[in-house]
């Protein structure tokens, strides 16, 4: 079962993956047709367990830092909250869960692909990710994990534009 021990409060995550100019929609009904740019990055998050609803789900707290590059040089500074689902009835087999998090999102430069996007983007925006994370029951403290990260102007509640999305792979260490 994919729920934490409560000595593995804590998870490592590292992950890279390719920056698109898709909706993040599209990810999910356009999946086809992902326009991946030549813009990669690579992330590092550490995240603690902050509390749990029974067996079935958790709450977690993530910082995270991400180095842009090829296309885009920046670096880029997450905080979020997340909400863990874990309890699926085929965990004795493939150890699954599905989190979702929000928070800000500072970018040391304004991302050259957010602003080719929506000719406007700023440096604060919101983040937000979407992750499945897959293992196996004989090793619970490693997953694998793939992600939508995803940065937002939120509908223009905190900047007139910009924002991006990329789906990225990685490992998910529990300690």
């Amino acid at each position: 079962m994919y729920y934490w021990a409560d000595e593995n409060l804590y998870a490592l995550n590292l992950y890279g993956g390719w920056v698109t100019t898709n909706n993040w929609e599209d990810f999910f009904y356009n999946a086809n047709d992902i326009d991946f740019k030549d813009s990669y990055l690579i992330g590092l998050a550490l995240s603690r367990r902050i509390g749990k609803y029974q067996d079935r789900a958790s709450f977690e707290i993530e910082g995270q830092i991400v180095k842009h590059f090829n296309f885009q040089t920046h670096w880029e500074l997450n905080a979020l909250v997340a909400a863990r689902w874990e309890k699926f009835w085929w965990d004795d087999v493939l150890d699954t869960s599905v989190a979702f998090g929000l928070g800000p999102s500072y970018a040391t430069n304004e991302p050259e692909i957010e602003l080719e996007n929506d000719a406007d983007t700023a440096r604060f925006l919101v983040y937000w990710m979407i992750e499945l994370a897959i293992g196996l029951p004989d090793y619970p403290r490693v997953a694998f994990i793939t992600r939508i990260h995803h940065r937002s102007d939120a509908f223009g509640l905190v900047a007139d534009g910009g924002g991006s999305n990329a789906l990225v792979f990685g490992l998910k260490w529990r300690f």
